[in-house]
């Protein structure tokens, strides 16, 4: 009887020296900390300092518990021996769960150095990839330390990785399309693209598919790998718009007039804003017109802007062939037709 009031006496004063020494680290590596940290001009070691600061206390808690326990019921086994193991489990989260923040912080750390918001974007997605391969590794070093026989458990890891591996295999080639996206930048959110046959602005670029807003204003749900295997234009990397057209006049349009044409159109379109004439030539003989090829660029890749400067060079070439006499061939046939008169 003696012999475990001693023993339990010094299972107590095991577990308040080590909670007191706890909280005495805590506070002193706070102060250390604190004093490194002035030195340097990142946060980063900031944040670290911090984490490992709020662990101190309960994992010397936990351990303090571990070890009175431990030595107290030194011969028991089986109860006792479970009861250890959950506090090795509980000293296992507290530390996965700061190693978590660390590596996340880290990552955030380098990615908003880069200054790119697809690098942001695809660490964010990683993040729950991140923790689960923490959680697992930590898993099988718990299971380990426990002596759990893991050959058993491999073998199943294996069947059901290959299993999973099958079930998973679209999801799994989806995200690396999106990892493509990401790195590649095809096109980004916000930019208006055209890929088989689907004309819009992307709104939002997903894990396993990408949204597009269509001109009509449905929402367009594809895949990424049929956004990566198949073709795109992307008009908003366009720097300018190059814009043909062609124009036939009658037949009947003098010499003169013919002559004309070129410069009164090269006229119109650099009197427009937003447009910059290339060139205007007299091209070939239709079938009921005089055609002409006119070719100019929009300096801009707005859609709308380039609508708006298209429109007001159609209408002042009407006007200004209105005013010349110059008129427009639309398809004619001309029929002539000979009498046979009795002789």
């Amino acid at each position: 009887m003696k012999l475990v009031t001693e023993n339990f006496l010094l299972a107590i004063s095991i577990f308040f020296i080590g909670t007191l020494l706890s909280i005495i680290i805590s506070k002193v590596s706070k102060i250390f900390f604190k004093k490194i940290s002035k030195r340097t001009k990142t946060n980063f070691d900031d944040f670290i300092f911090e984490v490992i600061s709020g662990i101190i206390k309960p994992i010397g808690f936990l351990l303090s518990f571990y070890f009175s326990i431990d030595y107290f019921f030194a011969d028991e086994i089986t109860f006792i021996s479970v009861i250890l193991n959950i506090l090795k489990l509980f000293i296992l989260i507290i530390i996965i769960k700061a190693l978590n923040k660390v590596l996340i912080r880290s990552l955030t750390e380098t990615t908003s150095k880069i200054n790119d918001s697809s690098i942001s974007s695809m660490v964010s997605s990683l993040t729950p990839l991140i923790k689960a391969l923490t959680w697992t590794i930590g898993s099988i070093f718990f299971l380990q330390n426990i002596g759990v026989q893991m050959t058993a458990i491999w073998a199943l890891l294996s069947a059901g990785g290959i299993g999973a591996g099958l079930a998973l295999k679209d999801p799994v080639q989806e995200f690396f399309e999106y990892i493509t996206i990401l790195l590649d930048k095809p096109f980004q959110k916000g930019e208006f693209i055209k890929s088989d046959g689907v004309l819009g602005m992307v709104e939002r670029v997903g894990v396993r598919s990408s949204r597009i807003r269509s001109i009509n204003g449905e929402v367009i749900v594809m895949s990424n790998s049929a956004l990566t295997n198949g073709i795109i234009s992307n008009y908003a990397q366009m720097e300018k718009r190059r814009l043909v057209h062609k124009l036939g006049v009658v037949y009947e349009t003098s010499p003169k007039l013919m002559k004309l044409i070129p410069i009164i159109i090269k006229k119109i379109v650099e009197e427009t804003k937003d447009a910059s004439f290339d060139r205007c030539h007299f091209t070939d003989f239709g079938d009921f017109s005089l055609n002409f090829e006119l070719v100019y660029y929009i300096p801009t890749n707005n859609y709308l802007a380039a609508m708006e400067a298209q429109q007001s060079i159609n209408l002042r070439i009407i006007e200004e062939f209105a005013f010349n006499n110059i008129e427009f061939a639309f398809p004619t046939q001309t029929l002539n037709i000979e009498s046979n008169k009795a002789k």
